[in-house]
């Protein structure tokens, strides 16, 4: 007897959160309207940065380890590929954290749009 009740109710908590996600992506900036090349040069020097950093790391663990062991070049070549691998990792991470939020803003548009029309 209690299941229109749980429907409507659902519906209201589903409304308040979608809301409430619009809400906090407009907070934190992720409304893309206008910015896009702001945001598009953002994820490119996010994207870079992460490479690289994961690069170095890589390589200076090998250069360490190289040292500390006297197994010069092998350690700096592993640990550059694993570096390679972690960086590419990371590119792939932003891609779908990318993706997410890009979908994210077009079903808050789309949702926007049904409400007014």
């Amino acid at each position: 007897m209690t299941e229109p009740d749980d429907r409507s109710s659902l519906k209201q908590l589903d409304e308040r959160l979608k809301a409430a996600r619009t809400r906090h992506d407009q907070d934190r900036g992720l409304d893309n309207s206008g910015k896009s090349g702001a945001n598009n040069a953002g994820v490119g020097f996010r994207i870079a940065v992460e490479m690289i950093a994961a690069l170095a790391v890589g390589v200076g663990i090998g250069l360490l380890l190289d040292n500390w062991l006297g197994t010069k070049p092998w350690m700096l070549i592993v640990f550059f590929i694993l570096g390679c691998g972690a960086g590419f990792t990371n590119l792939i991470r932003v891609a779908r954290e990318l993706d997410r939020k890009t979908r994210l803003a077009k079903q808050s548009k789309d949702a926007g749009n049904g409400q007014e029309g």
